[in-house]
């Protein structure tokens, strides 16, 4: 089996230092180096179509443009790429999303990938309107899934479940592929969630041992719901042709951390309710110092943004190996992203892919066929 890399498009700014923001911290002012202009965001997606990325990540939160939105205008400039759209299902109502939902697959042909978040900052949440406590935001997304998978299955709905209500609900369309859905979460909530309805469970870039841990967890639960479950992995990449300068580029995005904005990004993280968050957290301690907690693998990005906040960071041939030992714990699918994006696809996609294909690890997705379409004979 192929591993399947995606790469993230940067809908809260791009800069060559790293833009901050996430689990309830505003986008820090590199983000406007870079607007996400839909230009631009086409221009990565581009990049990443041509190098052999599958999809791109995009996040969801007031500290960025909306996913659904932007993704629409910016598959119009792409062809093949699909869309990991992440959204928060207590914002609209199960219908509209799955009805939404089969609507973009139809426009773009089949490339909507959906990454379910449920919520994991409870002020964050309350800005849109939503009180529920973190335990019942998951328990609404369990009805929430069940109810847009029966939708898009063609089946007539009728639930009135703890939080969410249908009646006779029905999609006119289903959408055709019906979109895998991605979700990601630590807490033991999650993993039932994860479990019963997820096609991908994605984990941040966790050391290899606690990653291990993880996908035991999920896969055993998914075992018990009579289901199998595929694993991903979220993480930046800081990739060069030898570990020296791979390091330098690092240590350059580490010098422009301002400490004040450490001090306050960390203070604002440490109020995070999400337990994913919280494990990011203990990986750096808030400290500057000993940041390469597993050979190649940096936490330095998390002393200013939330969510992600490692990094692989070495020669071409070493995150290939940290590559494969991840893929050797069950992981499949890998959602990356770096500082600046256009470049970074690029460094990644002609340096790392390479020897991945070398390896028998990795193929284009998009490689032309060995007939091409334009020598297949016309028959009536």
């Amino acid at each position: 089996m192929s591993l399947t890399f995606h790469w993230f498009l940067p809908t809260n700014g791009d800069s060559r230092h790293v833009v901050g923001g996430g689990h309830g911290t505003p986008a820090t002012a590199f983000g406007r180096n870079r607007p996400p202009t839909v230009a631009y965001l086409s221009q990565i997606a581009r990049a990443a179509e041509d190098l052999g990325f599958v999809g791109v990540l995009t996040p969801t939160g007031a500290w960025c443009e909306d996913a659904w939105l932007t993704t629409a205008m910016v598959s119009r400039h792409t062809e093949r790429l699909k869309f990991l759209v992440a959204f928060r299902p207590g914002f609209v109502s199960p219908t509209l999303a799955a009805q939404m939902a089969s609507t973009f697959q139809r426009q773009t042909g089949g490339r909507l990938l959906l990454n379910v978040v449920t919520g994991g900052e409870s002020h964050e949440q309350r800005a849109y309107g939503d009180f529920l406590d973190k335990d019942a935001r998951y328990r609404r997304t369990g009805e929430f899934l069940q109810i847009v998978r029966d939708l898009w299955e063609g089946k007539t709905v009728d639930l009135s479940g703890e939080h969410l209500q249908v009646e006779d609900a029905r999609l006119a369309r289903v959408p055709d592929p019906v979109p895998e859905v991605y979700f990601g979460g630590s807490s033991p909530i999650a993993g039932e969630i994860a479990a019963r309805h997820v096609d991908v469970y994605l984990t941040w870039g966790e050391p290899p041992a606690q990653v291990a841990e993880k996908i035991a967890w999920v896969r055993g639960l998914a075992a018990k719901e009579g289901r199998t479950v595929r694993f991903g992995i979220r993480l930046h990449v800081i990739t060069r042709d030898t570990a020296e300068q791979a390091w330098t580029e690092a240590h350059k995005l580490l010098d422009g951390f301002d400490p004040d904005t450490v001090k306050s990004v960390q203070a604002g993280l440490a109020r995070s309710e999400s337990e994913g968050q919280r494990r990011m957290l203990a990986l750096h301690g808030g400290n500057r110092e000993d940041l390469e907690i597993h050979p190649n693998l940096w936490a330095g990005i998390g002393l200013v943004r939330g969510g992600a906040g490692t990094a692989l960071v070495g020669s071409h041939d070493e995150v290939a190996e940290r590559i494969k030992e991840y893929h050797a714990l069950g992981i499949d699918e890998f959602v990356l992203s770096g500082y600046p994006h256009l470049e970074e696809a690029y460094w990644f996609g002609e340096g790392v892919l390479p020897r991945l294909v070398a390896q028998g690890l990795w193929q284009h997705p998009f490689a032309p066929t060995s007939t091409p379409a334009a020598q297949v004979p016309f028959t009536s």
